[in-house]
């Protein structure tokens, strides 16, 4: 009887956070999916019409949709990897005394904490043809190229130049969680592994990947949803590289098709949702399995 009134007590307390949530995150949902079957009008005071599946079979009978799907997959595949890797490598680096340690600590983390917007637009100063300091080294310098590139755009420059810009602004995060879980790991560990003859690489596969797999699968996860519907930086920098989330932009705001917006974020969520949990499963099954 006790243990039940204590639930009771529990469910009260958390009888606000629940509504709020549902507030802000289930009925928008909700609202998105009806949407998503009716065409939405121009003008706010004119009626909408349902119109079925239309909007799911013009957005799967779009080719703009597929480039721009596999853009935003190649682009969220080389934005996590590369960030995790480089987190990850600079993480274990850094894991051990040496002088000035807290300043550089420092300096890695700074790209996280800045302001994107002042970090895009120092990138698009420091690559412009006419007075970047890129173009000045590559042309007046090194002599490299006869004439400035004009590297934003260029689809294939601008995509190489918008995952590197990605990369150094987001490795931070997982330098944090991978400096933190390294903390915790006993140094009596990798004695031992010492004394039984085991190599660098041994002691990085046996003992730390297995430690911190929990937190490199969230890592992952929570790095690929960011990454996945990245927007801002993307749309800053250049108009050249349509992920998919400049896509979603362009139908619904350019076009102004709510409707088929509605249902693009629909099948992307499917998407995503369906990615991370078969993914997640499987970081977790092989690091039980170690």
């Amino acid at each position: 009887m006790k243990r039940l009134k204590e639930s009771h007590f529990a469910y009260i307390l958390l009888a606000p956070c629940i509504l709020l949530v549902l507030l802000l995150i289930g009925y928008p949902m909700i609202n998105n999916i009806i949407i998503s079957f009716y065409k939405i009008p121009l003008n706010p005071k004119l009626p909408s019409y349902f119109i079925g599946l239309k909007n799911y079979i013009d957005t799967f009978s779009d080719i703009n949709f597929y480039k721009s799907l596999v853009t935003t997959i190649l682009f969220t595949a080389s934005v996590v990897v590369l960030s995790t890797a480089l987190g990850l490598f600079v993480a274990i680096y850094i894991n051990r005394e040496f002088k000035f340690k807290k300043t550089v600590k420092a300096l890695i983390i700074l790209p996280y904490i800045v302001p994107s917007i002042a970090l895009i637009f120092s990138w698009k100063y420091m690559f412009n043809n006419i007075y970047g300091v890129v173009n000045y080294i590559l042309v007046d310098v090194l002599h490299l190229f006869n004439a400035a590139p004009l590297w934003f755009d260029n689809e294939y420059s601008a995509f190489i130049l918008v995952v590197l810009f990605s990369v150094w602004r987001f490795f931070p995060y997982a330098f944090i969680s991978f400096y933190a879980i390294l903390q915790t790991i006993d140094s009596s560990l990798y004695e031992a592994a010492e004394i039984d003859g085991a190599n660098g690489w041994h002691k990085f596969k046996y003992i730390t990947i297995p430690e911190i797999m929990p937190v490199l699968a969230t890592i992952v996860t929570l790095r690929t949803i960011w990454v996945f519907y990245m927007f801002t930086e993307v749309y800053l920098l250049t108009k050249e590289v349509n992920t998919i989330s400049v896509y979603l932009y362009m139908v619904a705001f350019a076009r102004k098709d709510m409707g088929k917006a509605a249902a693009i974020s629909i099948i992307l969520f499917i998407i995503i949702f369906t990615i991370i949990l078969s993914g997640r499963k499987r970081v977790l099954k092989d690091a039980g399995s170690e």
